[in-house]
């Protein structure tokens, strides 16, 4: 349960700092992350992602999102 607590903040924390990266509003943000998948990306990368900075993150969540959102 504490792990989920863990994961729950390193989720929130990745979809704040995307939101304002991309000057999107907080439900924009996640209704992308919604229509791709970010959050099991995220729950399933988390024990090498959350060691990472929060640039790197950022950029990977990017470069996820551009990979997965349709053409």
């Amino acid at each position: 349960m504490e792990n989920d607590s863990k994961i729950y903040k390193f989720i929130i924390f990745c979809l704040e700092h995307y939101r304002r990266l991309k000057k999107v509003t907080a439900m924009q943000a996640l209704a992308l992350f919604r229509e791709v998948g970010a959050f099991q990306y995220l729950t399933e990368g988390y024990e090498v992602l959350h060691t990472q900075g929060k640039d790197y993150i950022l950029a990977d969540i990017d470069d996820f999102i551009r990979n997965h959102t349709a053409k």
